[in-house]
């Protein structure tokens, strides 16, 4: 009973769920625990207490010592067993068909309510086969939708009606501001192919990805609202009260353009990447900058607020690091010798990538092939041939981004702005 009280207290907490939702549930899980319970205490048969310490005494009277007094385990026969732990499990079953019936119900369908995005006014040409490498394994250069990575802090996606659903500009400004998601289609719409990157990924770790994203400039949103002389940073709050914060400077630099994200892959944008509406900030760690579920936009200053992950010692600015991916081969795998093709991808948040080298053991660093960047703001994928002599190996790659700069070899951490280190691999030369 206590365990459900808790349930329905957290659900209540929850600003996108539904409180006679979460009440339900609660009551729900606490009737299948006592179901379960039920069909399972009649398989414990009452056992009589072993008195080990039974004397007789001479008068023929029985002294039984109480401290000696033992329970057995029950006897639990195996057949009886299994058929109770089989209706527990079908009770169980039967509870989580009826869970996922309330959340589908919940959550309908996407693609059934998503009106399709309008052409942008600028389009990004087609991909040429010079900005991509096809080799055996290696990370395509743009990212599928339903392959891209998905880091928040939400169990369930929350699924936002584009009907009622709103984006406030508010805080140090001239003018606040409300889009309805019409108002936000109006404006002029472009795309642009951004990498984007998770602060908690790993030297070589999945956590990145490219799309080509469709919305509208952030810019032209805030000259709208027309921002106060001290707004030094603007804060993204999504639906559940989630906050990021970057400094405005960032996103009024002339040489980057975040956005106001509609649509992903010139597809709407997924319920799990942020649909409605989200951010993009080239160079930006998502942390700071990737607000999913957008609802407001909120001009403050640096020293007044502190976004949801700052809170939790993660660093205030956070640009992208430079990093490198050794993808094919992968770590501890056997090739032949000869001619072995070592792949994968680069990125420097918005520096740009000038050049990825390979090291192998401790021998110098040689230079890769590269894909032609589709924009400073992307990743490129690279393709290094490996004379690979027998034995064991270890490659390591290295990136210099587009300002000359090497990418880090001092291995650290994500926390609190991001790993460095070099990527490395083992491998066995046969």
């Amino acid at each position: 009973m206590a365990v459900g009280a808790f349930v329905a207290f957290a659900a209540l907490q929850q600003p996108l769920g539904s409180p006679l939702l979460g009440v339900v549930n609660a009551a729900f899980a606490v009737a299948m625990s006592l179901i379960a319970l039920r069909l399972l205490l009649p398989a414990t048969p009452a056992v009589a207490p072993d008195r080990a310490g039974l004397a007789t005494g001479a008068a023929g009277a029985t002294n039984v010592n109480a401290d000696s007094v033992v329970t057995p385990m029950p006897d639990w026969p195996r057949r009886r067993f299994l058929l109770q732990a089989g209706a527990v499990l079908a009770v169980a079953a039967a509870g989580g068909a009826v869970g996922r019936l309330l959340l589908d119900r919940r959550s309908p369908a996407q693609s059934a309510a998503v009106p399709p995005v309008p052409t942008p006014l600028t389009r990004v040409p087609a991909l040429t086969a010079a900005q991509w490498i096809a080799a055996p394994g290696i990370t395509p250069i743009v990212t599928s939708n339903d392959s891209f990575y998905r880091i928040d802090t939400e169990l369930l996606v929350p699924q936002v009606d584009a009907s009622t659903w709103s984006l406030k500009v508010t805080g140090q400004v001239d003018h606040p501001l409300t889009f309805s998601y019409a108002d936000l289609l109006r404006l002029p719409l472009f795309e642009q192919y951004v990498t984007i990157a998770c602060v908690s990924n790993p030297v070589g770790g999945p956590l990145a990805g490219n799309a080509l994203w469709t919305g509208v400039r952030l810019r032209q949103i805030l000259e709208m609202a027309g921002p106060e002389a001290g707004a030094s940073q603007i804060v993204g709050r999504s639906v559940d009260g989630f906050t990021v914060g970057f400094p405005t400077a960032w996103a009024l630099d002339p040489s980057r353009e975040p956005m106001v994200v509609v649509g992903m892959n010139r597809k709407p944008l997924p319920a799990e990447h942020g649909y409605p509406a989200r951010l993009i900030v080239p160079g930006l760690y998502g942390y700071v900058s990737a607000t999913k579920w957008l609802a407001e936009l909120q001009l403050t200053t640096l020293q007044a607020f502190d976004a949801y992950w700052i809170k939790l010692g993660w660093a205030k600015q956070g640009p992208i690091v430079t990093q490198s991916r050794i993808d094919h081969p992968g770590d501890g795998a056997s090739v032949p010798a000869g001619a072995v093709d070592v792949d994968g991808v680069a990125w420097a948040g918005d520096r740009g990538v000038s050049k990825v080298q390979v090291q192998v053991d401790d021998g110098p660093w040689q230079d890769a092939q590269l894909s032609r960047a589709i924009s400073k703001v992307t990743w490129v994928q690279w393709l290094w041939r490996w004379p690979a002599t027998q034995g064991s190996h270890k490659l390591r790659v290295r990136t210099i981004d587009g300002w000359g700069q090497v990418q880090s070899s001092t291995p650290s951490g994500p926390g609190p702005s991001g790993a460095t280190g070099l990527d490395e691999i083992t491998v066995s030369v046969g």
